[in-house]
């Protein structure tokens, strides 16, 4: 009877532990849960009221509680601890964020599209997942860690979508664009910009194919409709669609020598010579063609054909190997005449004879 009575104390002992345990039991990982919980919902908010704010509108209670889907009680429990905390304050023409408050919202903003800069570029992932990945991952991420993802992505300016990645001391440069239907038609534009809410709206413009630093051109306006090309695909897009891609003048086109191709077009055995890498590559994708030593005035040649088609094998300074058309279709060059990419006859050794 006494060890059965044991056994019991025993077993309530382990309980209260693995519930108590300082710091390890359940109990903490439940109050750790809800505080991240808690700290989310505030940093999500600020958010919000920051992105009114550069849109040059106040936000309200009202807008905030729609973003993010709470009561009307919550949210304005959320308001009163925000101002508590010396983050906003309300006035009549909304909600407004203090120096403190913008600090911390900047940051949260930085994060966010660093984030999905890494998994746009390092981690390969689509373009339709990235927001929602970088929505978890922005709020555990610190400043040290963000500049050191920043110097590993080479400083980049913008996010995969085109907006404005602040700076560690919360500059931002502003979003220089307009809506594709105040675009003329006719005129050659550059897409800066992608609208990734609401998503139902974004995923209509990803399946057009269309990203930031494309060129496009409007075709058709009609209060229906508005049709544009991108050089090679005519598409079709209700006003309200097209309102979400924002563009501006393009860019002066490099002046390439006569004869520059893309490398994906290079022929088999074909030599040629390295013009540049263009600049819609970027971030890892960029830096990985850079260390394979693909600079400008290298030589290159496609050495073998793949009967699958890719990747191919090229020989760049002295070494094979893969790229695929992803890859080639950023690499502009100029293919040289046979003679031009012989190796140097070897020295006759000393008193050789002929």
């Amino acid at each position: 009877m006494e060890t059965n009575l044991s056994w019991i104390l025993l077993l309530i002992a382990l309980s209260l532990a693995v519930l108590l345990w300082p710091g390890a039991g359940v109990w903490a990982q439940l109050r750790r849960q809800q505080e991240m919980r808690r700290r989310a919902l505030l940093e999500d908010a600020l958010k919000h009221v920051l992105t009114w704010e550069h849109r040059s509108q106040a936000a309200t209670p009202e807008s905030l509680r729609g973003t993010l889907g709470v009561s009307e009680r919550s949210v304005i429990g959320l308001v009163q601890q925000m101002e508590q905390a010396g983050l906003l304050h309300s006035a009549a023409g909304g909600l407004h964020l203090s120096p403190k408050g913008e600090r911390w919202a900047v940051h949260i903003v930085r994060a966010h599209r660093l984030w999905e800069r890494y998994l746009s570029d390092d981690a390969g992932m689509p373009m339709g997942r990235l927001h929602q990945a970088a929505e978890k991952a922005e709020h555990q991420l610190s400043e040290e860690r963000l500049q050191a993802l920043e110097a590993h992505l080479g400083h980049p300016l913008h996010d995969p979508h085109g907006d404005p990645i602040p700076a560690a001391d919360g500059t931002m440069a502003p979003l220089k664009g307009v809506p594709l239907t105040d675009w003329p038609s006719g005129k050659p534009a550059r897409v800066v910009h992608i609208e990734d809410e609401p998503d139902v709206l974004f995923q209509q413009i990803l399946a057009t194919g269309l990203r930031p630093g494309m060129t496009v051109r409007v075709i058709e306006q009609h209060p229906e409709r508005i049709v544009i090309s991108d050089g090679e695909n005519e598409h079709l897009l209700a006003p309200v669609v097209a309102a979400n891609i924002q563009v501006a003048e393009q860019h002066r086109q490099p002046r390439r020598p006569a004869g520059a191709k893309r490398l994906t077009d290079l022929a088999d055995q074909e030599a040629a010579e390295v013009l540049e890498i263009s600049q819609a590559c970027q971030g890892y994708s960029r830096r990985r063609l850079l260390d394979l030593g693909i600079t400008p005035g290298t030589r290159i040649e496609a050495a073998l054909e793949n009967p699958f088609g890719e990747p191919r094998a090229f020989r760049v300074r002295g070494t094979t190997i893969a790229l695929r058309n992803q890859q080639t279709n950023h690499i502009w060059v100029k293919p040289v005449a046979a003679e031009e990419t012989k190796p140097a006859p070897e020295p006759e050794p000393a008193g050789a004879t002929l």
